[in-house]
């Protein structure tokens, strides 16, 4: 496994195989349900934020695991074709990271889960340079100590964190500490911090831990950022909704291709929010990943979900 040349972005987290099942309504508890079709498609959370960034022009690399199944040939096809470098340890017999995916007529999906134990990532399956020989380093937190230990040699020789957490896994706390931009979940700050209110836990978040930034994803009501001196508001596109998987994922491949472009703030929040409301025109974690020029269309000709975020003044 050699590392071929430097990139801009390498990846340490979740891949997944997603099966996609489009309903016409959630299914009400004990119900029969008909559906008339399927889709297995690449995704995961790192993976798919890679993928975008390489797309959009980046040189990339991700780190992961895959089992010797047919989902981990999806996968390495998918990154053979994206132009990806990729760090991959295989285990024999294990079993790919699956995920079946129900999305409703609203586009909003409901996604359950199956991980083989055995495909957990190692802090010694790692090894340093490839996360040293990049410019920007991501990572999910779902393999926490492998994680931590890539975001400490990061953060050694100077290279910028970002992070997509969204569950309070165990040790995550020493995890965040070596996090610069930490963009999470809606729940996320209020839960860490035990605290309601959202503004105040990320003030309270980005505090303790340090970090450069500290935000919120928030669905059609966008991201709410602090800095530590101001908050940054950038609500959702408004546009068709096929399918929200993946929104995230792609937020964050916009916000780091954004941050390595040395934009400003809002800029970068507003690139990611166009990058993530496209791809949710079409159906799955990487459906419609579509160029920066489109994306900056978008920018600049979209219509915005109304602003009712109302932000107040810190402390």
């Amino acid at each position: 496994m050699t590392v071929s040349s430097k990139v801009d972005l390498v990846g340490v987290g979740l891949n997944a195989t997603d099966t996609l099942i489009p309903l016409s309504n959630f299914p009400a508890r004990g119900s029969k349900v008909e559906y008339t079709g399927s889709s297995i498609l690449p995704g995961g959370q790192v993976a798919s934020t890679v993928v975008a960034c390489q797309h959009w022009g980046l040189k990339t690399r991700y780190v992961g695991k895959l089992g010797d199944d047919h989902a981990a040939e999806l996968h390495l096809e998918a990154f053979e074709k994206a132009g990806v470098e990729t760090q991959i340890l295989t285990v024999p017999g294990g079993i790919s990271p699956q995920s079946l995916i129900l999305v409703d007529g609203g586009g909003e999906r409901t996604v359950l889960c199956r991980r083989d134990e055995r495909l957990s990532l190692a802090p010694s399956d790692l090894r340093r340079e490839w996360i040293t020989t990049a410019r920007a380093l991501h990572v999910d937190g779902y393999d926490t100590a492998a994680a931590t230990l890539a975001a400490r040699w990061a953060r050694e020789a100077g290279i910028p964190v970002i992070a997509d957490l969204d569950e309070l896994y165990p040790g995550v706390e020493d995890l965040i500490r070596s996090i610069d931009y930490l963009i999470v979940s809606r729940d996320f700050p209020c839960r860490l911090m035990a605290e309601s209110d959202l503004e105040t836990a990320l003030r309270q978040m980005q505090r303790r831990y340090g970090s450069t930034l500290a935000a919120a994803t928030l669905g059609e009501e966008g991201v709410l950022a602090w800095d530590g001196r101001s908050f940054s508001h950038a609500p959702a596109y408004d546009v068709r909704v096929v399918d929200t998987t993946g929104a995230g994922d792609i937020f964050h491949a916009g916000f780091i291709h954004a941050l390595l472009q040395g934009w400003p703030l809002q800029r970068q929040l507003d690139f990611a929010c166009a990058a993530a409301a496209l791809n949710c025109t079409a159906a799955g974690a990487r459906g419609n990943i579509q160029t920066v020029e489109n994306i900056e269309h978008l920018m600049t000709t979209g219509a915005r979900h109304r602003d009712v975020y109302c932000i107040t003044s810190p402390d």
